[in-house]
């Protein structure tokens, strides 16, 4: 079973190394994981999705709290979250094909960014069922490359993850 956490820590170098460490030690497989800054100068936010099949990930937790520069760690309910995924693919195109990828690129609500004469680099963003989707659609035309962030997750409504850690 996936989980999503998220990640308030300092931005302090080695810190993801020691936090993705922690997860390998525990024999947790790292499904995604994306990193970037937050509304705070100094934090950031790590959004990991974990799987935890047989393993209590309350354990894994504990651990993480320990860490002396992660501050806060949440574990975000799907019901309760928005979560968002962006992907770039690299699909290989000709003149008979060119028409229907870009209606299927249409149909996901997806933006072509680059094109040459053999190759379409298409934009997605949306959930993992709609990345995933798209995937599907484009896959017999030929995929020649993709570049695919990780799950971007922020709880629904008014509270934020620093809300009682620093005041806004």
């Amino acid at each position: 079973m996936s989980h999503v956490l998220s990640l308030l820590v300092e931005d302090k170098p080695g810190l993801l190394t020691r936090v993705a460490g922690l997860f390998a030690r525990r024999g947790f497989n790292i499904e995604s994981l994306a990193v970037g800054t937050t509304e705070i100068e100094g934090l950031s936010r790590i959004t990991v999705v974990v799987d935890v099949e047989d393993l209590p990930l309350e354990q894994v937790t504990k651990q993480l709290n320990k860490l002396i520069n992660v501050i806060k760690i949440v574990e975000l309910d799907p019901a309760q979250s928005v979560t968002r995924e962006h992907m770039l693919i690299k699909v290989r195109t000709d003149a008979s094909t060119r028409s229907q990828i870009l209606e299927a690129v249409d149909l996901f609500r997806a933006h072509v960014v680059d094109v040459s004469p053999d190759a379409l680099v298409i934009e997605v963003t949306g959930d993992s069922g709609k990345v995933q989707a798209l995937l599907r659609v484009l896959e017999p035309y030929g995929i020649k490359e993709i570049a695919r962030s990780g799950l971007l997750a922020i709880g629904r409504g008014s509270k934020s993850i620093t809300e009682r850690v620093f005041k806004n």
